[in-house]
């Protein structure tokens, strides 16, 4: 199923690309999967394609709220706990049942929570404000608190009078037949599946999620729970990218951390192709001797006359001046190639990919929130000229503030994870001094 349309000509090697530019080359490449039917379960984390009309009213008939009995409020008007009101007990309603018994004048019917509220009554009383038939005082006094179907037969005293409309769910106060029970566009949740549930659609046309296939590329790359030889780290960026692509919504998976050996990358990258909708590579993206992304996907890197190929640039931004994007195989699978320095390639995923995998699925908000905040810091704030600067940061909703977590460094996952902002410094400002207003993007 392909995703992608013709991309935007490149600009040449030496064009440096702002961060406005790079993204909107890959919004005009990426296209919303295309819609599917599914069963409701299988639905959930979608996107609603149709708008969906209600076929029959929620609740479909009155019933009742409360365990109690079924009454004519007029022959409990003037109940009180002096003066109760004797109703004889015609029989029980519990939900799903037959026919219901007739409530005429001075009789009560037995009736369950959910249960249809009987012909003839028009008011529902708790049982609590009863003796349940038991010729005591009001149940709520009492140590038994229990309604126990008993048939016809009997007296029930009421010491609470009930207004008409007491304690009854009429038919179609949720929603009623012919409204629109959900917007196209919705994305599909517990409660909009319940919905759909309760008004009884069983299956729904849909976008699907999309496929997002992540790998990291680094011959020094061992997997946690591994022992670490000279000159080894753990891999965090696959984690990191594939829990990324899940928060956005994605079906992600991650492969396993891939040698520096273009040969076994470009294998490993075309055999994954048959379960992505998008592809995410981290690490090997630079100019140094082993960018072993760029020497996998060189046969790419000069488009295809369908406009199918991967390039590689470099933004006006910090962290993440390395990048590439493009398209490859069969159906134009998008790829993402991002820098390895962990918070480079999460401020990148969080920039680029995660609108892509939102734009895919069909969502109209494909982008983290912004707030306008104070900065907090005891010191100004360089940020290099030229480039747009992400640094992190707390941000403080009741106050309006963010706060700088961690030095500009590219390498600091330890104050990624305490961060939940990204501090957005524009290419024209070289210093942020303590107070001033800037722009934050809300991550979470």
């Amino acid at each position: 199923m392909s995703s992608t349309t013709t991309r935007v000509a490149g600009q040449g090697e030496g064009h440096v690309w702002s961060v406005a530019q790079h993204l909107e080359d890959i919004l005009a490449t990426v296209r919303p999967l295309e819609p599917i039917e599914l069963q409701l379960l299988d639905a959930q984390g979608c996107v609603l394609v149709d708008d969906v009309t209600v076929p029959v009213s929620l609740p479909p008939f009155d019933n009742s709220s409360m365990d109690g009995y079924a009454v004519r409020a007029a022959d409990v008007a003037e109940a009180s706990a002096t003066y109760p009101a004797a109703l004889e007990v015609v029989g029980d309603v519990a939900a799903g049942a037959g026919e219901p018994p007739t409530v005429g004048p001075g009789r009560a019917a037995r009736i369950m929570t959910g249960a249809p509220l009987p012909p003839g009554a028009d008011a529902v009383v708790p049982v609590e404000w009863t003796d349940g038939g038991l010729g005591e005082g009001p149940v709520e006094s009492m140590t038994a608190h229990s309604l126990a179907p008993g048939g016809a037969g009997g007296e029930v005293r009421v010491f609470k009078p009930a207004a008409e409309g007491a304690h009854v769910r009429r038919a179609g106060s949720d929603v009623r037949a012919g409204e629109r029970a959900l917007r196209a566009g919705a994305v599909l949740g517990a409660p909009q599946l319940a919905l759909l549930a309760a008004i009884g659609t069983p299956a729904v046309r849909v976008r699907p999620r999309p496929r997002v296939v992540v790998l990291s590329t680094g011959s020094e790359l061992r997997p946690p729970g591994t022992e670490l030889g000279p000159g080894e780290i753990y891999d965090s960026n696959s984690f990191a990218l594939t829990a990324a692509a899940r928060e956005a919504g994605a079906l992600a998976f991650r492969v396993g951390a891939v040698a520096d050996d273009a040969e076994t990358l470009r294998a490993t990258i075309e055999d994954q192709l048959i379960r992505a909708d998008l592809l995410v590579t981290s690490g090997g993206v630079s100019v140094g001797a082993y960018d072993v992304v760029k020497e996998a996907l060189a046969h790419t890197t000069d488009a295809e006359e369908d406009g199918s190929g991967v390039e590689f640039r470099r933004l006006a931004m910090q962290p993440g001046k390395p990048q590439g994007f493009g398209s490859i195989g069969p159906d134009h699978t998008p790829l993402f190639a991002l820098p390895g320095n962990p918070v480079s390639s999460y401020v990148s995923f969080e920039l680029f990919v995660r609108p892509a995998i939102r734009t895919l699925m069909g969502v109209e908000d494909i982008h983290r929130p912004s707030a306008r905040a104070v900065l907090r810091t005891k010191k100004p704030l360089g940020s290099p000229e030229g480039k747009r600067q992400f640094l992190r940061g707390r941000y403080d909703a009741a106050r309006g503030e963010v706060t700088p977590v961690g030095g500009a460094g590219s390498h600091l996952v330890a104050a990624l994870a305490k961060a939940d902002a990204l501090i957005v410094v524009p290419e024209s400002t070289t210093e942020l001094r303590p107070g001033a207003e800037v722009e934050v993007l809300l991550l979470g």
